[in-house]
């Protein structure tokens, strides 16, 4: 055997790591940016909401500017109806949902002592009635009103903060050449076909998302209406006010919108419960498989799983309003990696994606001959008429490949 070889100490090694000073200024400036972002939150959410309504109200603008009416005018056309309109819908409804509202809550000892008959009939649901006939409202009124004011407070800021938006989507619409020549601007001229587009998606996307929900809350309150009135349901209109707002929220919509109904429902019959439990739920069934799709058309195609992950980020980071824009954030999020052509992990490039690639180029290389020596105002709307030219194009049915030539007479 070899005799064991003594044991050396050997220096302990050093290991160093140098970060180049660009990356400390970057980490330093996004962390920064983080934190701006954090303490600017209510500006960043006025103007989300600007570039919502924006969004929403462009193609209207757009479609009275392609029928010879100027600009200013159309926007004073379009904002202006939208303000008669809401308030007529407010001065129909508002008094008469106020009223309903404090005769629920006048008959809710009534109400409640019917539901309570009925639950103790069934010993599944004993529990429940015992549960109901002993709540107290004297601990729940004191916590209301201790945060009363708080949440009144929080209104104002919220009503504050709207108007804000909304003279703020006003002036980015009468704005919208110098604004556009701005963004214009600070981006490479090779880049701008491509910002063109991704603006052009993005207000399809938010203005489809949003119009939508109009509809489809709009809907679903004049059906509950015409049912509730239909079965004899006292206080239809609030209840019916109330479903078509719960309508927004995704997933859980549904149980606020049936909900109230079927209780109240519960105090003309067991028949018209039955009736009014079925239909609702055979409209959302609609409204889910025909509605929706028919609605949002192309702008919120999006996988029941990326929804159902958006959906849960969104309540997390913000709550309802995160929830609310959970969706037309995941859908620009989807757009956004189609556009800039963004190579997934595990994912290689296609023959179409080449193709896209090569048309791109093509087409940036057109536009800067085309806007050499302009500036950037001149030069984003050249952008936006190519962009949309494009978006025509690709729209287009697409040709049958035609049939083989048949065989010639002599």
């Amino acid at each position: 055997m070899e005799p064991e070889k003594p044991f050396i100490d050997r220096p302990p090694r050093t290991i160093r790591f140098d970060l180049a000073p660009s990356t400390v200024i970057t980490t330093v400036l996004v962390i920064a940016g983080l934190y701006l972002l954090v303490r600017l939150m209510p500006v960043v959410l006025v103007l989300v909401m600007a570039l919502v309504i924006v969004g929403t109200l462009s193609p209207s603008v757009s479609w009275l500017e392609a029928r010879r009416v100027g600009r200013g005018l159309s926007i004073a056309i379009v904002f202006t109806t939208v303000l008669i309109a809401t308030l007529l819908i407010l001065t129909l409804t508002l008094p008469e949902f106020l009223a309903q509202v404090t005769s629920l809550i006048d008959q809710e000892p009534a109400l409640r002592a019917r539901l309570v008959d009925r639950l103790e009939k069934s010993h599944l649901t004993a529990s429940l009635a015992e549960g109901l006939r002993n709540m107290k409202y004297d601990a729940l009124l004191q916590s209301f009103g201790a945060t009363a004011f708080a949440l009144s407070t929080r209104a104002l800021e919220v009503i504050a903060y709207s108007v804000g938006a909304i003279f703020l989507a006003l002036y980015m619409m009468i704005d919208r050449d110098r604004l556009r020549g701005g963004l214009f601007s600070v981006v490479p001229r090779t880049h701008h076909i491509r910002l063109s587009r991704v603006m052009m998606n993005l207000e399809t996307i938010v203005g489809g998302y949003i119009r939508g929900q109009v509809i489809t809350c709009a809907f679903m309150s004049i059906f509950m209406f015409v049912l509730l009135v239909a079965c004899g349901v006292p206080n239809a209109l609030a209840i019916s006010l109330f479903g078509g707002v719960a309508d927004v929220l995704p997933y859980i919509g549904i149980f606020l919108t049936m909900g109230p109904a079927v209780v109240a429902a519960m105090a003309v019959g067991p028949g018209v419960t039955v009736i009014v439990f079925v239909l609702m739920l055979a409209y959302e069934e609609l409204e889910s498989r025909l509605l929706v799709p028919l609605v949002y058309g192309r702008a919120m195609r999006l996988p029941s799983s990326v929804v159902l992950f958006s959906l849960i980020t969104g309540a997390t980071l913000l709550g309802i309003v995160g929830a609310l824009l959970a969706l037309p954030v995941a859908a620009a999020i989807l757009m956004l990696i189609e556009e800039l052509r963004v190579e997934l992990p595990g994912e290689t490039e296609g023959i179409e994606n080449a193709k896209l690639r090569r048309r791109d180029y093509r087409g940036e290389q057109e536009y800067v001959r085309r806007t050499e020596g302009m500036s950037a105002e001149q030069a984003a709307a050249i952008a936006v008429e190519m962009s949309d030219d494009r978006k025509k194009a690709e729209e287009k049915p697409v040709p049958p490949p035609a049939a083989p030539d048949q065989e010639k007479k002599p």
